[in-house]
């Protein structure tokens, strides 16, 4: 394997993105990054607000996994739980197919919709915004069959569907207009675009059971765990090695796509890396959205703290409201910047590697301990909805401390 080869893949790694992210805060505690200084000092109290949101939803502390798989809840009515239960599958693994298919296509256009826009869901009559409406358009359009290529068999997403989705039709699917403006919708319908194609164009990944689709990646995934188990980290790597040819043109090494990564002057390595932050935020939502599945259809999955935090709006708010990070130039906040600047690459960052500071704290004030209270329930618990009530309490609109440009296909 050619050195540069060698280099781009040891990149789509969850410990990549955990090991860089942690030399950013090295740097950031010595005062050397360029848009952000840190202070440490501030940190228990971003805990004290994790624990407390925590407590206020979860009394009992039975926290589940922070997945897409709780946003299709609604009070108490687990929508794809209702579907799942009424539908007559042949086996475990059709029913983990069409989960995996869910579970992916909706990941996929789950990047932040703009404060205007909301998704009005039928079943209450209401307007829901943001993540949870997102959620709920893109499960309303799987059970609808809108992405099935096959009349009668509505719960899946095929590649020669997906293929051709336009904007017209996701546009239509989640209610979006121009006074109800989806920010990104191009670009979501252009990644699910992408999507299929990468899907019809490995079959031996995506068709080992049925015809080209996303959810034949769980039949690729069982093979790996030999039916037992799989490392959620490798789950991660699977994702990012198989789907990296969906992600928009940014930057690849050795003609190998990178996906969510991006350069930073900081990150200064002796070989081809330099300068390069992996972050990989959705992949890492799917891999945690894609571990019920597995384990509903008998599959163990190890090491999920070996996924690393989401470096995303909320999370990374909760750390400037709290006053972890602030910003050289306090300026900055009020000017939108592109996802690719070093300033929001070094946010996104720091979010990652604080997180895994605050989780220890966290831990240590419910009286938990690693393996009963991993990440991926602290996420959950915590900090995402910290981030979002401590943005309600900063900001009228809620909106996150940092303005981002997105395109509908990073956070």
């Amino acid at each position: 394997m050619k050195p540069e080869t060698a280099a781009a893949i040891s990149l789509l790694s969850a410990d990549a993105v955990r090991q860089r992210a942690h030399r950013l805060l090295a740097i950031g505690l010595e005062d050397g990054l360029p848009n952000f200084g840190v202070d440490l000092a501030w940190l228990g109290g971003a805990a004290d607000l994790v624990v407390e949101t925590t407590r206020n939803a979860y009394p009992n502390l039975e926290v589940p996994f922070h997945s897409r798989w709780r946003h299709f809840v609604v009070g108490r009515d687990d929508r794809w739980a209702a579907i799942e239960t009424a539908t007559p599958w042949r086996d475990t693994a059709e029913r983990a197919r069409a989960a995996f298919d869910l579970a992916i296509t909706s990941v996929l256009l789950d990047a932040g919709a703009g404060p205007r826009w909301s998704y009005r869901d039928a079943a209450t009559g209401t307007q829901v915004g943001r993540s949870e409406g997102l959620a709920l358009a893109s499960l309303a359009m799987f059970a609808d069959g809108a992405l099935a290529a096959r009349p009668g068999s509505p719960l899946r997403a095929d590649a020669t569907v997906l293929e051709t989705l336009t904007s017209d039709a996701l546009r239509r699917q989640f209610q979006a207009s121009d006074a109800n403006p989806l920010a990104g919708l191009e670009g979501r319908a252009a990644l699910l675009r992408r999507l299929g194609a990468a899907v019809a164009a490995s079959p031996e990944i995506f068709a080992r059971a049925d015809a080209p689709r996303p959810g034949g990646m769980f039949d690729h995934l069982a093979a790996l765990a030999g039916g037992r188990s799989i490392a959620a980290p490798v789950v991660l790597s699977e994702l990012l090695r198989h789907l990296g040819a969906i992600w928009p043109s940014r930057l690849e090494l050795d003609g190998i796509p990178l996906g969510d990564c991006w350069r930073h002057p900081a990150m200064t390595t002796g070989d081809a890396t330099s300068q390069l932050v992996p972050l990989h935020k959705l992949s890492q939502w799917l891999a945690y959205s894609l571990i019920e599945p597995l384990q509903a259809a008998g599959i163990e999955v190890t090491d999920i703290d070996g996924l690393t935090g989401l470096a995303e709006y909320r999370n990374g708010g909760l750390f400037i409201d709290t006053g972890v990070l602030t910003l050289r130039d306090p300026r900055e906040a009020e000017r939108e910047h592109d996802v690719g600047s070093a300033l929001v690459v070094e946010w996104r960052g720091l979010t990652i590697a604080l997180l895994d500071r605050l989780v220890d704290i966290v831990r240590q004030r419910l009286h938990k301990d690693a393996q009963s209270f991993p990440l991926a329930r602290i996420l959950q618990g915590g900090t995402w909805a910290a981030g979002r009530a401590i943005a309600r309490e900063r900001r009228a609109d809620g909106s996150p401390p940092i303005r981002v440009i997105s395109d509908g296909t990073v956070f």
